[in-house]
C-alpha cells in the first residue's frame, strides 16, 4: 500500500513553496524534500501584533518534526533552499538521521544556498538556537517562586514556539548535514538496506538546476513510482533539457524507463501559464540591460545563491564578451566565490552551451593555445573557459560595493535573495529605488507574502491584459511611484555602558563557568580515589608509604633550598603542594586525558628538582654496617595496574589518545596542509566585537524603474499538458500547484482517453491511500524445485510458475519452498469417500491456469509479422487485419486466409478470422510477444 501525505507544497494552495512530501511504500516512509520558507514574510515585519500571530509555516514545521525521527529515507531533487533548505536543522535539532541521497551538484549547491541564508539571518537578526530555551525563559518567572512549582502550560510552550518562529540552523551544522549525504550520478541504480530491503532509488536529469533530480523508486510490492518536480525540457545556456521527453532529434517520445510508472508524483505550478518563447525572453532581459547601462545608469537584479543564478552569470558574460561592454557586474553574495569553484570542478554536469566553448569544438589549433595561455593566468577556471566571468566581481555586502563603486556609476548588480525580505538585496533596495531611471530588473516571482512578490504583483497589475506574465507575451517595464515602508534588521557593535555592561556579564559567566569546572573536577577526583582505594585496599599502606616518603624527601629538600633563601616562606609552598593533592587534579589534565595517578604525579613532582648533598648517602645508624649506599634518586612514585574480576581495566584516555594519532598519520600531506591553512585562517580573523540586534522603519520614496523577465527556468502549461499524456501514469498525484493549475491538468486529463482516471490533488496535511496493504516474505527455493521450472523470459527478467510446498529447517532461518511429491498428496480413493459417491458423473479435477505477461502494442505485431512474410494494416479503433484482406484489391475470398486482432480492453486480446495458417502464424507470434508462464 502507498501513502502519500503532502507537508508542505500541496495543490490548491495558494503558498507552493516549500517542497515536502511524506510517501509511505508498505513500512518504509520516505521524505521527497525538505525545503524550507522564507524566514521574514513581508505581513509579519510591517505588522505590530508579528509576536502574537502564526506564521504560515508554523504547521510544516511540527507536521515535519513530529515525523523526523520515523522517517526511513530522504531523497533531495534541487538545491535550492524551496527544496533542501530545512534539511539542516531537522537533521540536527529534529532527529532526521534517516540516509539522505541526491545528486553531487545538489549536494554542493544545497549547502551553498544553506550557508548563504543562515548568515545572512544571524547577521541581522538574533535567532534563538533550541526551543527549549525559549520555553524556559517563558517559565521563569514561575520557577522562582520555589521548588513547588508546576510546569509550563501547554499555552505557553505553545505560546513559545510561535514566538520563535524561526527554524535557523548554524553554519557548522549545515556542513555536517550536507556531508552525510549520500550521492549519486545519473541513472546510476542504488540497492538500499537495512528497512529499505528490496527499493531500488534510481536519479534521472530534470533540468531546472545544477544536478536536478527525477527520482525513480521501485518497490517488489508497489511498483514504480516517479517522482518529478520542477522540470524544465528546454535546453538553456548551461543545462540540457531533462531526459523524460526525447529531442525531437532523437525521435521524441518520453524515456522508456520513465514511461508508464504506477504512481506519478508531479507539480502542476505552472499549468495555467504561457510562457513566451524563451528566445524573446533573453532578448528582452539583454536589451533592457545594454540600454539601462550605456544610458549611464544601473539595474539590481535579484537572484538566488546557487541554483538560477548560474544560468543568469553565464548568459550576461556571453553577452558581454559579444557586445564587448565595460561595466562592471557585481555579484553580492557571501558564497559567490565558493559556488564558482564548486561549479568549475562539476564540468560534467553542465550542459548546454558551457560543454562546447570548454573543449572548443569551434575552435582552431591556434585558438587552443591562446585558450591554454589562459587557463595558466587564471588558476582557478579549471578548464572551464566559459565559467571565467572576466567581467564579475565579488561583494560580501553592500558597504563593500559602495567603497568601490558611487551610486552614480553604471553597473549591473546581482543581490542575493531573490525575495528581497533580508539581506543585501533588501539593504541596497532601499538606497537603489529611490533614483530615477535605475532599474529593478526581476527574474523570478518569489514566495508568496514577500517583496519580491509584492513588486511584481504591482509590475504585472500595470500591464495590459493581453501582455499579463502569464499570457505569452514579454510585458513593458513601469515607472514606480509613492512610498513604500520597509523595516532593515541589522547588527551594530555595543557603546557605552551597553559594551560595560555585556563586559561584565561575560567576565560573571567565565568565573562561573571557571568555579563549574573546578567543582566539577574536585567531584571526579573523589570518585575515582574512592574506588581505586575500594578495589585494591591491600596496597593502600605501600602506596602511600611511597608516597609520604617521596614527600618527606621532596620536604626536606625544599627545607635546605629555603634555608638558602631561595623561597620567602616555608609554610604557604607546603600548604600549596598538600592543597594540590587533596583538592583534586588540575583541569587541564583531565581535558589531556591524563589519568589520575599521572596527574597527581606532576601535581607533586617536578622534573627540574635540584638534588644537593652528596650523590652516595651512608648511614651510621648501628646495626646497619655493611649495607649498601644509597643514591639519590628522582622522586618516582610506582602506579599500580588496577585489576578486577575481569582482568586489568583498560585505559580508555590511552586508546582515544592512540586513535586520534593514528587518524593524523593517514592522512594525506595535502589534508594537513588544508587544515594547517585553515587554523591559521581562524587565527588571522579578527574576533567580532560585542553587538546588538536593531531593527529601524525606513520609507523609501519609490522613483526606479520595474520590469519583469521570466527566467526560472520551468516547464509552462503547454509542456505540461504534452509530458503528463505521454508518461501515461496509472495513477497520478499533484502536487506543488495552485488552485488555477491544479484544476486545468485535471480537466486536460479528463478530455484524454487513455489517461488514467485515478488522479488526485491532496491538500497540506490531506492523506492519499493507493492499493492495500501487502505483506512480503523472504523464501528459499530448494534445487530440486529450481531446476523443475519452465523459466519465460520478459525484458530484463525471466518469471516462471512455481508450486510446492513450505518447509522449515533447523539449519537455516529462512522457509525452503520444496517440490510437492506424490505420495504427499491424497489417493484418489479418499478424495472419493470424502467427496461421496455420485452417480452418472465422474470426478472433475481442476486444470491450472496459464498466464501471460505483456503488454501487446499492435504496431509491434505489424513489425513482427512483416519478417515472418505476413502482411498487416491497422485499420483503426485498435484493430490490425492480417493476411490476404490487408493488401489493397484484394478480393472478397481473400477473407477466408486473414485474421482480425483486436484490443477490446486492457490485458485483452481478441483473435477472429477462418482456422489457417495465417491465424496459428498470428497466434504464434502474439505469444512471442509476451512471456508464457506454464502452469
Amino acid at each position: 500500500m502507498i501513502t502519500f501525505t503532502p507537508l508542505s507544497g500541496a495543490a490548491q494552495t495558494s503558498r507552493t513553496i516549500p517542497l515536502a512530501y511524506l510517501l509511505q511504500v508498505d513500512d518504509v516512509r520516505i521524505l521527497l524534500d525538505c525545503g524550507s520558507p522564507d524566514w521574514c514574510p513581508e505581513e509579519e515585519s510591517n505588522s505590530e501584533d508579528a509576536e502574537q500571530k502564526s506564521h504560515p509555516w508554523d504547521k510544516y514545521c511540527e507536521a515535519l518534526k513530529e515525523c523526523a525521527p520515523t522517517v526511513d529515507l530522504v531523497l533531495l531533487s534541487h538545491g535550492d533552499l524551496a527544496h533542501s533548505g530545512l534539511y539542516p536543522y531537522a537533521y540536527t535539532r529534529w532527529g532526521l538521521k534517516a540516509p539522505a541521497y541526491t545528486t553531487l551538484p545538489v549536494q554542493a549547491m544545497g549547502r551553498i544556498a544553506a550557508t548563504e541564508d543562515v548568515e545572512g539571518l544571524r547577521d541581522e537578526m538574533d535567532v534563538d538556537d533550541g526551543e527549549q530555551d525559549q520555553i524556559s525563559r517563558t517559565a521563569s518567572p514561575e520557577a522562582e517562586a520555589g521548588p513547588s512549582t508546576t510546569p509550563p502550560a501547554k499555552d505557553a510552550i505553545s505560546a513559545a514556539r510561535r514566538k520563535k518562529g524561526r527554524y535557523v540552523a548554524t553554519v557548522q551544522e549545515v556542513h555536517d548535514a550536507f556531508d552525510s549525504i549520500n550521492v549519486l550520478r545519473y541513472s546510476q541504480p542504488c540497492h538500499l538496506q537495512g528497512k529499505c530491503q528490496g527499493l531500488t532509488i534510481i536519479p534521472f536529469n530534470a533540468g531546472h538546476t545544477l544536478g536536478g533530480t527525477i527520482w525513480k523508486i521501485r518497490s517488489p510490492t508497489a511498483g514504480t513510482i516517479l517522482y518529478a518536480v520542477d522540470m524544465n525540457h528546454m535546453r538553456e545556456h548551461h543545462l540540457d533539457g531533462t531526459v523524460l521527453i526525447r529531442q525531437a532529434s532523437a525521435g521524441g517520445g518520453v524515456f522508456e524507463s520513465l514511461a508508464r510508472p504506477d504512481l506519478f508524483i508531479t507539480d502542476a505550478e505552472r499549468a495555467h501559464v504561457t510562457t513566451a518563447r524563451r528566445k524573446d525572453r533573453v532578448a528582452a532581459l539583454l536589451d533592457c540591460v545594454t540600454a539601462t547601462l550605456t544610458s549611464r545608469n544601473s539595474l539590481l537584479l535579484p537572484c538566488d545563491s546557487s541554483t538560477r543564478v548560474l544560468e543568469l552569470l553565464v548568459l550576461l558574460d556571453q553577452h558581454w564578451n559579444y557586445s564587448r561592454l565595460k561595466f562592471p557586474i557585481c555579484l553580492l553574495s557571501r558564497t559567490g566565490r565558493e559556488m564558482l569553484t564548486f561549479v568549475r570542478s562539476m564540468m560534467e554536469w553542465l550542459g548546454g552551451t558551457i560543454s562546447k566553448e570548454d573543449v572548443g569544438e569551434d575552435g582552431t589549433s591556434g585558438n587552443k593555445k591562446r585558450r591554454r595561455g589562459d587557463d595558466d593566468a587564471d588558476d582557478e577556471a579549471l578548464g572551464a573557459f566559459a565559467l571565467r566571468f572576466r567581467h564579475l566581481e565579488f561583494f560580501p555586502n553592500p558597504q563593500a560595493l559602495m567603497q568601490t563603486y558611487s551610486s552614480k556609476d553604471p553597473k549591473l548588480i546581482l543581490a542575493v535573495p531573490a525575495t528581497l525580505s533580508h539581506g543585501p538585496s533588501r539593504a541596497l533596495f532601499t538606497q537603489f529605488a529611490e533614483m530615477p531611471d535605475n532599474v529593478v530588473l526581476l527574474t523570478g516571482r518569489s514566495e508568496e507574502g514577500t517583496l519580491g512578490r509584492m513588486l511584481f504583483d504591482r509590475w504585472n497589475n500595470a500591464q495590459r491584459e493581453e501582455a499579463k506574465w502569464d499570457r505569452g507575451k514579454i510585458g513593458s517595464n513601469v515607472m514606480m511611484d509613492g512610498t513604500l515602508r520597509l523595516k532593515i534588521n541589522s547588527k551594530v557593535p555595543l557603546q557605552g555602558a551597553e559594551l560595560d555592561a555585556h563586559l561584565a556579564k561575560e567576565r560573571v559567566a567565565k568565573e562561573k563557568e571557571a568555579a563549574q569546572k573546578a567543582a566539577q573536577a574536585r567531584t571526579q577526583q573523589r570518585m575515582l580515589e574512592a574506588d581505586e582505594g575500594a578495589d585494591d585496599e591491600s596496597d593502600t599502606d605501600s602506596d602511600s608509604d611511597e608516597e609520604n616518603e617521596v614527600e618527606r624527601a621532596l620536604d626536606d629538600s625544599m627545607d635546605i633550598g629555603e634555608d638558602d633563601g631561595d623561597t620567602p616562606s616555608k609554610a604557604p609552598a607546603r600548604s600549596k603542594r598538600r592543597g594540590t593533592k587533596s583538592s583534586g587534579v588540575d583541569p587541564a589534565s583531565w581535558a589531556l586525558g591524563l589519568d589520575v595517578d599521572d596527574a597527581q604525579a606532576r601535581a607533586v613532582l617536578s622534573f627540574d628538582i635540584y638534588l644537593k648533598g652528596n650523590v652516595a648517602k651512608a648511614t651510621s645508624f648501628f646495626k646497619s654496617e655493611g649495607q649498601a649506599q644509597r643514591f639519590r634518586m628522582f622522586p618516582y612514585v610506582e602506579k599500580k595496574r588496577r585489576v578486577d574480576e575481569y582482568g586489568e581495566v583498560p585505559d580508555v584516555g590511552m586508546w582515544l589518545r592512540k586513535g586520534k594519532v593514528l587518524e593524523e598519520d593517514a592522512e594525506s600531506e595535502e589534508t594537513k596542509e588544508a587544515r594547517r591553512r585553515a587554523e591559521e585562517e581562524l587565527k588571522k580573523t579578527p574576533a567580532e566585537p560585542p553587538s546588538k540586534f536593531v531593527t529601524t522603519e525606513v520609507e523609501v520614496q519609490l522613483a526606479c524603474r520595474l520590469l519583469f523577465v521570466d527566467m526560472e527556468g520551468l516547464n509552462d502549461g503547454r509542456a505540461v499538458k504534452t509530458i503528463v499524456p505521454q508518461v501515461n501514469p496509472r495513477k497520478m498525484i499533484i502536487v506543488h500547484a495552485p488552485p488555477e493549475g491544479t484544476e486545468v491538468l485535471m480537466e486536460s486529463c479528463a478530455n484524454i482517453r487513455a489517461m488514467t482516471r485515478d488522479i488526485y490533488a491532496p491538500q497540506q496535511g490531506d492523506t492519499v491511500q493507493i492499493g492495500q496493504h501487502t505483506n512480503s516474505f523472504s523464501i528459499s527455493l530448494s534445487d530440486e524445485l529450481l531446476a523443475s521450472i519452465k523459466m519465460s523470459r520478459f525484458e530484463d527478467n525471466e518469471v516462471g510458475y512455481v508450486t510446492g510446498r513450505i518447509a522449515s529447517l533447523a539449519s537455516s532461518t529462512i522457509p525452503v519452498l520444496e517440490p510437492v511429491s506424490s505420495a504427499s498428496l491424497p489417493s484418489a480413493k479418499s478424495r472419493r469417500a470424502l467427496r461421496g459417491r455420485r452417480l452418472g458423473a465422474r470426478p472433475t479435477a481442476t486444470l491450472p491456469q496459464s498466464t501471460m505477461i505483456g503488454e501487446l502494442k499492435l504496431t509491434a505485431l505489424k513489425a513482427r509479422l512483416a519478417t515472418v512474410g505476413v502482411h498487416a494494416e491497422l485499420i483503426g479503433e485498435g484493430v490490425l487485419i492480417c493476411g490476404a484482406a490487408a493488401k489493397r484489391g484484394a478480393a472478397s475470398d481473400a477473407l477466408e486466409d486473414s485474421v482480425a486482432v483486436k484490443k477490446t480492453a486492457r490485458g485483452r486480446v481478441e483473435l477472429e478470422g477462418s482456422v489457417s495458417d495465417v491465424y496459428y502464424t498470428v497466434r504464434r507470434e502474439i505469444y512471442n510477444l509476451h512471456a508464457l508462464v506454464a502452469a
